[in-house]
């Protein structure tokens, strides 16, 4: 199983110097990956309730990079982990825009991009970048189409239901062919649908393994039926570590518990079958030293076990 970690793009060790530290010690240490996520506002009082723990937005979130410049960055000063957004909302800039951008960081990062694309939870962000809420499937479905052929064609145009893009050339190629890995977080039954049928894998967040897996069986009896072959199929699986002074009981995990806990979970993931597995060590307070420091204990211990 790969392992990955989550740059310092929120919160208060989103500079410069966290990123260049991050980056470079998860090279040196043997990560796999490094990644990165995407908010555009933080309101006082959120219109809807934050998918996970108590419902209340991480205040980390209120001082937010730009997902891919922070993974251009980390590409400049690194030669050799996947740079993964978990994740991207696909939906917030114009699709001929987001193709561009990709494939400029692939090509930057010479072939390192992994694409993770998210719907967002927050209707408010939505408002802010003028899309609309409603209809985000059908969205998504038609920006993923237009990424496919715009890495497919030498000449490409659009006419569909949301957008119209006009004949182009396109002569800008992604350095991985034939395209970046697109991968989606998803957890409802359309969603891991989606997946199977049509992405290259999945970005679910940390569950109880049974739960886990039986929600991947979904996506590969998709794959199935779809006439794809579900080995090339992958899942990346983000944890968000609460991390505790005691063991908690198992039934807390992987919601809190100590680092021991933590990798032994992970350890139970690579027996299990997932193919990555990356941590947030930022999602609870730390300062980049410690986050290193973290970092540097949890894959001592799950390349130990």
């Amino acid at each position: 199983m790969k392992l990955g970690l989550a740059l310092p793009t929120f919160g208060p060790d989103a500079n410069p110097e966290g990123i260049l530290r991050v980056s470079r010690t998860a090279e040196e240490m043997g990560y796999d990956s490094l990644w990165t996520g995407d908010r555009v506002l933080a309101p006082l009082v959120p219109g809807a309730p934050y998918p996970s723990g108590d419902g209340q937005m991480p205040r980390i979130y209120e001082n937010h990079m730009d997902p891919l410049v922070a993974l251009t960055f980390a590409a400049s000063h690194t030669t050799r982990v996947q740079l993964g957004t978990s994740t991207l909302n696909g939906l917030w800039q114009p699709p001929i825009m987001l193709a561009r951008s990709l494939t400029t960081l692939d090509v930057l990062s010479q072939g390192r991009l992994v694409v993770g694309l998210g719907l967002g939870w927050m209707p408010e962000e939505y408002t802010a970048v003028s899309v609309p809420w409603k209809g985000r499937g059908a969205r998504l479905d038609e920006t993923l189409q237009i990424l496919r052929d715009y890495w497919a064609n030498d000449v490409f145009s659009h006419e569909g239901a949301l957008f119209t893009i006009p004949e182009t050339v396109v002569g800008l190629k992604p350095a991985r062919q034939p395209a970046p890995p697109v991968m989606l977080a998803a957890f409802t039954p359309s969603g891991l649908r989606r997946i199977g049928r049509l992405l290259d894998g999945w970005l679910p967040v940390a569950l109880p393994l049974p739960q886990l897996l039986g929600m991947w069986d979904v996506v590969l009896k998709e794959a199935v039926e779809a006439d794809r072959d579900p080995a090339t199929l992958r899942m990346a699986l983000r944890v968000n570590p609460e991390l505790t002074d005691t063991t908690t009981d198992a039934e807390r995990m992987p919601w809190a518990g100590t680092l021991d806990q933590y990798i032994d979970y992970a350890r139970a993931a690579a027996e299990a079958g997932v193919h990555e597995l990356f941590v947030d060590f930022g999602q609870t307070p730390a300062t980049v030293a410690e986050r290193v420091d973290l970092a540097g204990r949890f894959i001592e211990g799950v390349r130990r076990g």
